[in-house]
């Protein structure tokens, strides 16, 4: 195996061929960064879940915050995984995410937060370290990923770690942290400060079981239950990606190499996603707007971003056409257009890729579950299947996965890749 140092963005390290073993190194370097940091942190991270819970079962907010494109995508990415639960019996959870747009990040820290909140800060510049000092001054439970941050729990990885794959464990942790809360929240006898209440909330039939779920238990007996789970669900995020990159392996490497003719041609990317899968439209964006692998930045364009437009069509067409009405605007015969979906069946996904079909354009699909209509009837040119249907799962593999898609396109050429059938 090649030394596995990584590749920053900016290029500054030699690149090893685009070959489909370059997918393997990819995988490889994933899975032992996230094994070494999971196994490291599993407890550090069940403990906080408990903070956590105390905070929003004192009525706190989760505030996320980040300056840059890629910072402000998970900002935005967690704020909505806390809000809009996608899992079948999770209660929403207040959150916010606050970007660059809204001005400068401790300003906006300063009027907003409040002394039981929890906040999230994604990056190590000057402005996001400002912004968690300002929430710790108001008292808030600080989390960052970055040394030094001044943030009171920090989870550090390597200094050497690709940006890449940095990204992608921070995923997974936000995901977990979201996923596991719940437990402690479930059991809230066991959360100080928590607003008075039964233990255990049985909704509206609660007067009639006034009893229920009174009895406390041990503390340390779920800790140690949610660490099992948090290194349970670390390696269900390592196998569906090495899934969703082995199986797509040959789709990969050819929408890579075609992507790569479109953009040297002078096309665009244009990405589009709801939800979470917005924010990996926002990344994806980002990470192409940035050079990388020692290639230039690109050309690209996010549907996501303008709030106006989609409202807009929303409001006047429908949902279905927010994205789809935008194709019909910027999309040209040169361009192309990555599409995710967690499900594989949104109809605004949908329609995004026929439109582009219309136009000549290059298409490109990240979907799950089982590729859902898209895969079924053959919407895009290629398609990358995560086959889970667990979607901050699917969200991980698909991170993995554009992040390889971006490496590829500046590593590609006609010497080493010529472009594959889609698979």
């Amino acid at each position: 195996m090649a030394d596995l140092v990584g590749i920053d963005r900016d290029g500054t390290q030699q690149a090893a061929p685009p070959t489909a073993d370059r997918i393997s190194e990819l995988l490889y370097e994933r899975e032992q960064a996230s094994t070494v940091f999971f196994d490291e942190n599993a407890e550090r991270v069940a403990r906080l879940c408990h903070r956590m819970a105390e905070r929003f079962a004192r009525d706190g907010r989760l505030v996320a915050f980040g300056a840059g494109p890629a910072a402000r995508s998970d900002a935005r990415h967690v704020a909505v995984e806390f809000v809009h639960p996608v899992i079948v019996g999770k209660r929403a959870l207040p959150a916010l995410g606050l970007a660059e747009e809204g001005g400068p990040l401790a300003a906006q820290v300063a009027l907003e937060v409040e002394a039981d909140d929890i906040a999230i800060a994604f990056g190590d510049d000057p402005e996001t370290v400002a912004a968690t000092a300002a929430a710790r001054a108001r008292d808030c439970l600080t989390i960052a990923f970055a040394r030094d941050s001044g943030a009171e729990w920090e989870f550090v990885l390597p200094p050497r770690t690709d940006p890449f794959v940095r990204q992608e464990i921070v995923e997974t942790l936000y995901h977990v942290l979201w996923e596991l809360v719940h437990v402690f929240l479930d059991n809230r006898g066991l959360l100080e400060g928590r607003a008075a209440r039964p233990v255990h909330d049985s909704g509206a039939s609660s007067f009639l079981y006034p009893f229920l779920g009174e009895q406390e238990h041990d503390i340390e007996a779920i800790v140690a239950d949610v660490r099992q789970s948090v290194l349970m669900k670390a390696r269900e995020t390592c196998a569906l990606r090495t899934q969703t990159l082995s199986d797509g392996r040959r789709a990969i490497l050819a929408a890579a190499a075609a992507l790569r003719d479109r953009l040297d041609g002078g096309g665009r990317l244009l990405a589009l996603g709801n939800g979470g899968s917005a924010t990996d439209a926002m990344d994806v964006i980002a990470d192409f707007r940035a050079p990388c692998a020692g290639g230039p930045a690109r050309r690209a364009l996010d549907l996501t971003e303008d709030t106006s437009i989609i409202t807009a069509v929303a409001n006047d067409i429908g949902v279905e056409a927010i994205f789809s009405r935008q194709v019909i605007a910027q999309g040209r015969s040169g361009d192309a257009l990555l599409a995710l979906s967690t499900s594989g069946n949104s109809l605004s996904v949908l329609a995004g890729l026929r439109e582009a079909r219309k136009r000549g354009m290059l298409t490109i699909a990240m979907v799950g579950y089982d590729g859902g209509a898209v895969a079924r009837d053959g919407l895009a040119d290629h398609v990358i299947i995560a086959r889970s249907e667990h979607i901050p799962r699917i969200q991980e593999a698909h991170a993995s996965a554009y992040h390889a898609l971006r490496e590829l396109v500046e590593l590609v050429s006609r010497d080493d890749l010529e472009p594959l059938p889609a698979a």
